[in-house]
């Protein structure tokens, strides 16, 4: 009786090695791939045709856009987040919903077994791992590409003698497409000198003159671009497509991986970081001066745990009740101008905008204290430096 197993399949080299291997070895092989954002309905079809051809028994597509922006894309908004103040975790927000609906789909169909392409060398093994024996302790892991320290080229040698080749001569680049980004890496990466160049990055420039765009926001979640009102993970479809014409959102992250190594990765993502811009600006006309101050590290924390693979701790959801309820009074417009290679936020409009005139202008006027209020408030205010500068000095 064969041994029923699941593989976390994207059609690339590593998946389709283990597919063809472990089908060989006698598993009943069932492919999943999760759509977390860039696959069309044609590359859907094509992974799905390769897969039958490495031997599987079946193969299901997850539809994950929904699911993945309300469970980790609208925190990560929410917090503003981005990693060493550049990266939106592109991929390994990702990463986290489709090790999820992977294994909820193994647990679903009664999977003995679970597979993963990915190597002993990055920060994929932690977080699939971790998350699949968080929920799934009885169903045992398997890695062949990590467990035989494989290369390359023995992965390419072993499916051409399996009478499958499928001109796996490896790109110059590396690029993972998703709703929150898409990275790029490969060839300067791998050094710290060089940037990427223009043609590696998968959107060029087409539009030069700037055009207007508003976003509207709604409780921190974006409602609506230039009036029209779509669901928040649409919404942030259609400004990817208005933005990339501009060749915005391109940059290279340099962070600190799980297993400890520096990392060098290039990104395009337009959408997040105009979303991420523009949420921040709104915030700091609605919110207090101490929900920034308290935000700001909380976020931080929460991007570090999502980036570490660190979903499924309750902490997780205490830190999105907590950036949860900081949005309800982040409600308004943010108009933005779109230009080649980057973007201006211009301004926001909204009801709750704490930057209001009749309490007065920043370093205009005042209508709310006096002259001989304000003296004795910074009298006060200051009452604490004069001792200790007078006792120690």
């Amino acid at each position: 009786m064969s041994k029923k197993l699941v593989i976390a399949y994207s059609g690339g080299l590593d998946t389709s090695y283990c597919a063809v291997s472990l089908s060989k070895a006698g598993y009943d092989v069932h492919a999943v791939s999760v759509n977390t954002g860039g696959f069309s309905d044609d590359e859907i079809k094509n992974i799905e045709a390769n897969a039958y051809k490495m031997g599987v028994s079946t193969y299901k597509n997850i539809d994950a856009i929904a699911s993945y922006y309300d469970k980790v894309i609208k925190y990560l908004i929410f917090g503003n987040v981005l990693k060493n103040n550049t990266y939106p975790l592109s991929v390994s927000a990702e990463r986290i919903i489709q090790a999820i609906e992977i294994i909820e789909y193994a647990k679903s169909i009664d999977a003995e077994y679970i597979a993963h392409g990915s190597t002993g060398a990055g920060n994929d093994q932690v977080r699939f791992d971790m998350i699949f024996q968080t929920l799934a302790p009885n169903i045992k892991i398997i890695t062949p590409i990590r467990d035989g320290s494989l290369s390359r080229q023995e992965e390419i040698d072993y499916l051409k003698d399996n009478g499958i080749d499928m001109s796996w001569e490896k790109a110059k680049y590396s690029v993972n497409k998703g709703l929150w980004g898409t990275s790029v890496g490969g060839s300067e990466t791998l050094t710290s000198e060089k940037p990427l160049p223009e043609s590696a990055f998968p959107s060029q420039l087409k539009h030069t003159e700037p055009e207007k765009v508003v976003l509207s926001f709604s409780k921190g979640e974006l409602v609506a671009i230039n009036g029209e009102e779509n669901s928040p993970e649409v919404n942030i479809e259609v400004l990817n497509t208005l933005a990339s014409a501009y060749a915005i959102g391109r940059d290279i992250h340099v962070g600190d991986t799980i297993v400890g190594i520096k990392g060098r990765v290039g990104f395009e993502a337009a959408a997040a970081l105009i979303t991420i811009k523009a949420h921040h600006l709104l915030e700091k006309h609605t919110l207090t001066k101490w929900q920034l101050q308290h935000k700001d590290y909380m976020s931080n924390f929460y991007g570090m745990h999502l980036h570490e693979g660190q979903y499924l701790d309750p902490v997780m959801r205490d830190m999105e009740a907590f950036l949860q309820s900081s949005q309800d009074k982040v409600t308004g417009d943010v108009f933005v101008t779109l230009k080649p290679y980057h973007f201006d936020l211009d301004g926001i409009s909204s009801q709750h905008d704490l930057m209001s005139a009749k309490f007065g202008s920043y370093g205009e006027e005042n209508k709310g204290w006096t002259a001989d209020e304000a003296k004795g408030f910074i009298k006060i205010v200051g009452n604490q430096n004069k001792i200790y500068q007078q006792v120690n000095n």
